[in-house]
This record gives C-alpha cells, structure tokens and sequence, in this order.
C-alpha cells in the first residue's frame, strides 16, 4: 500500500478545524465536524492496511497490528494524562477531585462511555475539563480493538467478497444514521430528567441524555468509521491504478472541489447546539453527520488517485508537517485552551489562541520527535544509553513528578462530575447551594374547633371560628443565581429578600417564583436573574412575566458571562418592557463591565470577587428600588 501524503493534508485541515471551533464557537461554529472526518480516514486507512497485510502474508497478525497502534498512540496520551494531572497538582488542585474518573477513563480507553454514564456532555460548560476531547480517541481504540477480528471472519471468505461487503457496510452506515435520527431529541433539553423526561433515558436505573449518547456513543459514531471501512473495500488504490478509473483523476478533482466546500459550508452553516433555541441542532443529527462523511469520501478519492492534482496539493510540505502531527496537536491544544482559559465555554481571544496555537505547536512538535517518532521505531530506550548523569537525574526528576501527580490524584476528595451527579448530591445533602433570606413559611390555617358547656339543666355548644393566618408581607423578593447569592448579605441588610440558588436554569426559576409568590405578599417589587447558566427562551421569559404581572414593580437584571447564549437571553430582556409595562430593566451586564477587574478572573468574569464587586451590584438593584444604597467604607 503506498504512502498517501493527501491523507496527511485532510487531517491537517481536520485538525485546525477542530482547534478553532474548541478556541471560539463563532469563528466556526460546525468545526467539530473535523472528528467525523477523522472517523471516516481512520475507517478506510485501517482497512486498507488490514486487506494490505492479508494479500501480502496470507493471514493478519493481530499482535502485531495491535502493538503498532499502542506504540502509535500511548506515549503522547499518557504524557498528556500525567502532564494535566502534574499540572492540576502543582496549581489548580481543587479539579482533581473530579479528574479521576477522567483519567481512569482515559487510560483504558472508554472515555466516552464514562462521559454519557456521567452527564458530561461535549457542549456543557464546566469549570475545568482538560481531558473531555479523548473521547474522540477512545471511538477510535475501540474500533482498532474489535475491527481486526471483524477483518478476520470477512477475509476469510475470501476477497472477492470485499466489495460485496463494502456496499453492505455503507448500507450498515445509513441505517445506524437513520437510527440516530429517530432516537434524537429535537426539543428543549436540561440537566433535570425529572423536568425534561423525553430528552432522557433510563439505562440500569441511570439517567442518560439522549442527544450526549448520539454525540459520544461508539455505536452512533461508528457510522463514520464504517463508511470509510466500506469504502476501503470498493476504492483501494492500487487496483484503482491498474484499472478504467486510472485516468480519472481530472473528473476525481472535480468531486474533491465539491467535497471540500461541502465541508466548509457545513461546518460554517451546522452547530451543535442552538442557543436560541435551547436544543441541539436537529440536522446534524438527522444526516449531518452522513452529508460530511459524504463529502470526506469524495476527497479520500481523489487523494488516493495517482493522476489527481487534489491530491498533490493537500500533500504539500505545510499541510503535511500539520497531518503528520495532527495526534499530537489534537491531544494537547484542547488542555492547553483549558489551562489558559480554567473553563470549557469561554471563547479565547485572538491573542489568547495565538499564545496557545504556539505553545501546542511546540509540545506537538517535541512530542513528535522525542516520543512519539522514536517509541513507534522501537528507539526510545536505545536513546537513554549512554546518557549519563544528566539523563539520569532527568528522568529520576519525572519519576518525582509523577509519583506527586499520582498521589495527589488519589487523595483528592471526591467530587460530582456534572450538573446531573450534583444536583443528585445536592438534593440528597443537608448543605445544599441554595440562599435564601425569606420569612418563615407560615403554618397551615387551624381548623374550627367546638367547645361544649354543660349547665344545670341545659347543654350549650359554643363554636370556636378558625383561625385564619394570611401570607407573611414583604416589600421585595429579589431571585437570581449565584452571582446575586454573592452578594446576599450586602442585599439582605439592605432590607431586600433574597432567594438564590446557584447553577439555577430557566425551569427552576419559574417553579422558584411560583413557589415565593403562593407563599409571600410581595407589596412592592420583584427583582429577576436568570440566563447566565444557559439559554432562556423568550417564551420561558414570558412566562416569568406574567407570573408577576400584578406585582407593581418587576426588574429583570441583564446577565454576564462569556458564553454563547449570554446575547440572545440580553436581547430578550431588553424587550420585556416594550410588553409588560411593569417592567423594567437593570443592565448589569453593561454595568458589570466597568468593574471587570473585580470580578473574578478563572470563569471570565462572572462572579462577584471583591467586596468592591458585591457593594456595586447591590447599589446597582438598590438604585433601582429606590432604597438607600450602600456607602463606601
């Protein structure tokens, strides 16, 4: 099987792709489309090989097949996993708690499988997740692990049968992706499958969210990997040289072109999640995938095509220093964004991707040649001979290193992976994040009681009334999120009530507010956060509007953060007094602005990290309510 270099040039382009979708969501909002064309290359270069091997040896080797792919893949995953946890322990310790299962995940490659039974879904926001992207890899490592016995059982019937088994592995393709269709959940989802029942579904008692499972599922993305594999059995390259298609190379370019700007148009026009909306988006899963494993084909085969100019332009000397690193750059960008950054949502700045495309490049680079290369030539340790002293303490000063990573990985407590497990911890726990400074919920109305008198020659029934207890009285409920529970004592001397729970989501807010409301008189105002979380629909807006529509005064606050949806929920906002004219606005995301530099800086400024901070955007409500705001100490 000869070397292919315009197979180099499409991971190049797969790989940036994929690198500018995970630095900023608006430069290519579908670059995650990158790790299906992976899929679909790895499919049909595997395949390739084992048929390869079999014509050439008369059987495949499975030991051998198999050592090769460790000794490919191993080294640079496992210097990722020590150099995260090497970091998380030296700087940011408080993740490791909640990078274990990651880990263990990440070694035995099932990575993806412990993110669905988790809830850690490729487009939530957490506060540190530098190993989320190996799910892509251990899609892949399963695949290398079963596909050469599946190999085995189709050789042995003989390869004339090959394309006969192509075609049905195509087919297989287009019934696993009209599967994926059927299964997909088009509406609004949350992290509740109590409040969201059809985006979940019950596996051993567990709460799976339908749409990570499709995401990250083996089953569901093997739809890929099986349209190359099937591919590879009807378009190999040699034979495609001996035979009528030989001097199709200019037609083959053609299909290219389209292929390539199918790509790009699908990655540009596709997202994965529609922040307007609340929901994935329904086409990437109702044949989005399929239409780029399409497109990818049509590349693979003018690549692979001797005559094709395609091919040596995508093999040029650029394009193939990037696919001949692509692992390495894959591996490392992703923790590299996370440790610049501390959480996965923030997009980076142009400045920001600069610095860490340069430090990727780098460590990729020196992976490349003083791993990765060296280990796959079965020359690693013949390099160390010889070495002296310094290799010596080198290496005793890396088995420290690691031996501390490992520790302070094992002794960390534990900690919930996800907005599913916590909220499980939470409701379970007698320390729940919730604030709240209501009065008392009154009891229950007591019921009519008799009282009976006997006197001398008469009886006498005296009927007590009921007592008759109304709803506590306040003059104003402020609700929010964490932000506002940051700043819960500075408003509750103020003489404002506050009830805030943090990583609270639009649903939860609405059933809060019902709850406050049957259970308070508010005579004054009623003060709204909510959006910094996630995305809010006008109609979830709405509904909160209406709820108090009979309180005199309503403020929505304006939200903050560097996420997708913080636009569109502004945007909204912005319009509730043009249809509620008891409403009115407080911008807390054009004030909070001013004071970036008091609000912390691991989350991109979303919270209040001073006392600064606190006494700005309780004066800002304060303000707003007419209340005596809070003097500088």
């Amino acid at each position: 099987m000869p070397y292919l270099p315009g197979l180099d040039g499409m991971r190049a382009l797969a790989v940036v792709a994929v690198m500018i979708f995970h630095a900023n969501h608006d430069w290519l909002s579908a670059g995650f489309l990158g790790v299906e064309v992976f899929f679909v290359i790895s499919g049909y270069l595997i395949t390739l090989l084992l048929i390869a091997e079999h014509e050439r040896a008369g059987f495949v080797s499975l030991g051998a097949f198999w050592g090769r792919r460790f000794r490919r893949l191993l080294p640079a995953l496992y210097l990722t996993i020590v150099v995260v946890v090497a970091y998380c322990a030296l700087f940011l310790r408080d993740p490791l708690g909640k990078l274990r299962g990651d880990v263990v995940g990440a070694v035995f490659y099932v990575s993806n499988w412990y993110q669905i039974w988790t809830g850690q879904g490729y487009a939530a926001l957490a506060d540190f997740v530098p190993l989320r992207h190996l799910w892509s890899l251990a899609v892949e490592e399963q695949f290398y692990l079963i596909w050469p016995l599946v190999m085995i059982l189709i050789l042995r019937r003989g390869r004339d049968r090959l394309p006969q088994m192509g075609v049905f592995l195509i087919g297989l393709s287009l019934v696993i992706t009209v599967g994926m269709a059927v299964f997909f959940h088009g509406g609004f989802y949350g992290s509740s499958a109590a409040e969201f029942p059809g985006a979940y579904v019950e596996v051993f008692g567990r709460s799976i969210e339908k749409n990570n499972f499709l995401y990250l599922g083996t089953i569901s993305r093997s739809s890929g990997i099986l349209l190359g594999a099937g591919f590879a059995m009807l378009w190999r390259p040699l034979a495609i040289a001996r035979g009528p298609m030989r001097d199709k190379g200019r037609m083959l370019d053609i299909w290219a072109v389209v292929g390539l700007l199918g790509l790009a148009v699908l990655m540009v026009k596709y997202e994965l999640f529609q922040t307007s909306s609340g929901s994935y988006f329904g086409l990437l899963f109702r044949g989005g995938f399929m239409l780029t494993g399409l497109c990818t084909l049509m590349v693979i085969a003018a690549v692979t095509h001797g005559g094709s100019l395609i091919g040596k332009a995508l093999g040029n000397r650029v394009l193939n220093w990037v696919g001949t690193r692509s692992y390495g750059l894959y591996l490392f960008h992703w923790p590299i964004y996370q440790m610049i950054r501390k959480q996965a949502g923030i997009a980076l700045t142009v400045p920001k991707f600069v610095l860490a495309m340069a430090i990727t490049v780098a460590v990729a680079e020196a992976s490349f040649r003083y791993l990765e290369t060296p280990v796959r030539k079965r020359e690693f340790f013949g390099r160390f001979a010889g070495g002296g002293s310094r290799v010596m303490l080198g290496l005793g000063a890396a088995g420290l290193l690691i031996g501390y990573a490992g520790v302070s990985l094992g002794t960390a407590d534990v900690k919930c992976t996800s907005k599913i497990e916590c909220a499980s911890v939470a409701a379970t726990s007698t320390t729940v994040s919730t604030a709240i400074t209501l009065p008392p919920d009154p009891t229950a109305s007591s019921t009519a009681q008799t009282s009976v008198a006997t006197l001398p020659g008469e009886t006498t029934t005296t009927v007590v009334p009921p007592t008759i207890l109304t709803k506590p009285v306040i003059d104003t409920l402020a609700l929010g999120e964490s932000v506002m529970q940051g700043a819960l004592s500075a408003l509750t001397g103020a003489g404002v009530n506050v009830d805030a729970q943090e990583s609270l989501q639009a649903k939860g807010m609405i059933a809060k507010l019902q709850a406050d409301l049957a259970t308070y008189d508010v005579t004054n105002a009623v003060v709204i956060q909510v959006g910094t979380n996630g995305p809010v629909t006008a109609a979830q807006y709405d509904e909160l509007a209406t709820i108090v529509a009979n309180v005199p005064k309503v403020f929505f606050m304006t939200v903050k953060a560097p996420k997708d949806w913080i636009a569109p929920n502004n945007a909204i906002i912005a319009a509730l007094p043009s249809k509620y004219p008891n409403v009115q606005v407080i911008d807390w995301a054009t004030a909070g602005a001013q004071i970036e530099g008091e609000l912390s800086s691991s989350d991109g400024g979303i919270h209040l990290n001073s006392g600064t901070a606190i006494r700005y955007y309780s004066n800002l409500i304060l303000g707003a309510l007419g209340k005596a705001q809070i003097p500088n100490p």
